[in-house]
């Protein structure tokens, strides 16, 4: 079965043999490296492209308007969510060249003008207050510099622009928050460095944002280590 149609259930045990399977070569940097620029981010994809995640991209994207700033385009799963005729231009930052060339197929339906900002979350290369949007989905759980990441998206905001998110992190329930501690180590290094026991919540009003619209709840047919959701929308 191709690496980019097993279903989202199964990714996580595809991974783990995957890593072992890669790290038990000799020439691990060189495997590795192959995993890490095809291996992953198909199957990163796949689980992002799950229909429960998908409901969830759905109800949260359409607030972007403006100029919009994403963070973390990865492979483009946002795209078909933008309510286009509120977008005058889309900056798509994703340091990533794999993830950028798996975006290709689906900003082929965008209309608005879209520009590739090829670096990390940290270096957000535009000027202070040039965005009237940064959307950033499932993104604050993997950028190493999570906070200076944060502090970047509040200044290239305009005065009055939204932070549009929507993250899986620290679930409310000590048995699958315990879990998510457990097995943080091993599914960063499966997932392309993705913690799951962040608060996504706690990081944007540490960084000064306001926020204004917040819905948390676990997603139906995610599992509940990776599916506790928090989505909205916050004030600069």
């Amino acid at each position: 079965m191709p690496v980019n149609c097993i279903p989202a259930a199964k990714t996580l045990r595809v991974h783990a043999g995957l890593l072992l399977f890669a790290s038990s070569f000799e020439r691990t940097d060189e495997v590795m490296g192959f995993y890490n620029d095809h291996i992953e981010p198909a199957l990163v994809s796949c689980a992002c492209g799950m229909k429960a995640i998908t409901r969830e991209r759905a109800k949260i994207v359409p607030f972007a308007k403006g100029v919009v700033l994403e963070i973390g385009f990865g492979s483009g799963h946002n795209a078909p969510h933008y309510d286009q005729q509120a977008i005058t231009h889309l900056y798509a930052l994703e340091p990533s060249a794999a993830w950028r060339k798996k975006a290709l197929k689906r900003i082929g339906n965008l209309t608005v003008p879209l520009e590739w900002l090829d670096l990390p979350g940290e270096e957000i290369p535009l000027s202070d207050a040039s965005v009237d949007t940064v959307l950033v989905t499932y993104a604050l759980c993997t950028i190493p510099g999570v906070e200076a990441a944060l502090e970047g998206m509040r200044r290239v905001l305009k005065p009055g622009g939204k932070l549009v998110f929507l993250e899986h992190g620290l679930a409310p329930d000590a048995g699958v928050a315990k879990w998510q501690g457990r097995v943080n180590g091993v599914w960063g290094k499966l997932a392309g460095g993705c913690r799951l026991n962040r608060d996504p919540v706690a990081l944007i009003r540490a960084a000064g944002f306001d926020i204004e619209k917040l819905d948390q709840h676990y997603a139906p047919g995610a599992p509940k280590i990776a599916g506790f959701m928090t989505g909205g929308v916050a004030a600069r």
